[in-house]
C-alpha cells in the first residue's frame, strides 16, 4: 500500500470526533443559501466547523459533500410527499388540497427566500453534471409515482372532475408544485400562492367536492 493510501485508510478506520448528520445539516444549508457554484471549501469548513483535512477525509470534494447532501434532501422530500399525501381513497382529494395550500403557506412564509434545494441544484448543476441530472430525474419520477397513486385514489372514489389521464395530471401537480415554489422564491404573495394552489384543487374536483377540501 502507498503512503497515500495508508493515509486514506487511517482516516477511514479511526472512529469519527463528529456528528456527521450535524455536518451534513451545516453543509446543506451553505448550499442552500450560496448555492453550488457560490460555495467554497472555505464557506464548507466555517458552516460545519471542520477543517479541510478532516471534510477531505469524510466526505471528499465539494462535489461529493453537495452530492450526499442534494442525495438526502431529495430522499427527504419524497418521504415527506409520500407521508403527507398516504391514506384511504375516501380523503385522497382531500389530502393532495391539504398538501398543496400547505406548501403555498410554508412558501410564502420562508422569510428567506430561499426555495427548494432540488430545483436550485437541478437548475444550476443538471445541465452540466450527469450525476445531478440523474438524481434529479429519479426524483421527479418518484414524486409524480406518489402524485398518481393519490390521483388514481381519487379517480376511484369519483373525486375528479377532469378526463385527463393520471400520468399527465401528476405531472401537472408536480409543475405546480414547482411553480408555487418558485414564484415564491421571487417573492409572490401567500394570497396569489394561495390562489394558485386553490385553482390547481378546482380544476381537477368536482363542484360538490370543493367546498369540503377546503382548509
Amino acid at each position: 500500500m502507498t503512503a497515500l493510501g495508508v493515509v486514506r485508510w487511517w482516516r477511514m478506520a479511526r472512529p469519527r470526533e463528529f456528528d456527521e448528520e450535524a455536518v451534513l445539516s451545516a453543509a446543506r444549508e451553505a448550499f442552500w443559501v450560496g448555492g453550488y457554484e457560490g460555495t467554497s471549501m472555505d464557506d464548507l469548513t466555517a458552516a460545519t466547523g471542520l477543517g479541510k483535512g478532516s471534510l477531505y477525509g469524510a466526505f471528499g470534494t465539494k462535489h461529493d459533500v453537495f452530492s450526499r447532501v442534494f442525495d438526502d434532501y431529495c430522499r427527504h422530500i419524497v418521504t415527506i410527499v409520500e407521508g403527507a399525501l398516504d391514506g384511504p381513497p375516501e380523503t385522497a382529494m382531500d389530502r393532495l388540497a391539504t398538501y398543496l395550500r400547505g406548501l403555498a403557506r410554508r412558501t410564502a412564509d420562508d422569510a428567506d427566500r430561499r426555495g427548494c434545494l432540488l430545483a436550485k441544484g437541478t437548475a444550476e448543476l443538471a445541465n452540466r453534471d450527469p450525476v445531478i441530472a440523474a438524481r434529479a430525474s429519479d426524483t421527479y419520477i418518484a414524486l409524480e409515482a406518489v402524485l398518481a397513486r393519490t390521483l388514481s385514489q381519487a379517480r376511484r372514489h369519483g373525486d375528479l372532475a377532469t378526463v385527463a389521464t393520471v400520468p399527465a395530471l401528476a405531472r401537472t401537480v408536480l409543475a405546480t408544485m414547482r411553480g408555487i415554489e418558485a414564484l415564491g422564491k421571487a417573492g409572490a404573495s401567500r394570497q396569489s400562492l394561495r390562489e394558485v394552489a386553490d385553482t390547481t384543487i378546482a380544476l381537477l374536483a368536482p363542484a360538490q367536492r370543493r367546498a369540503t377540501a377546503r382548509t
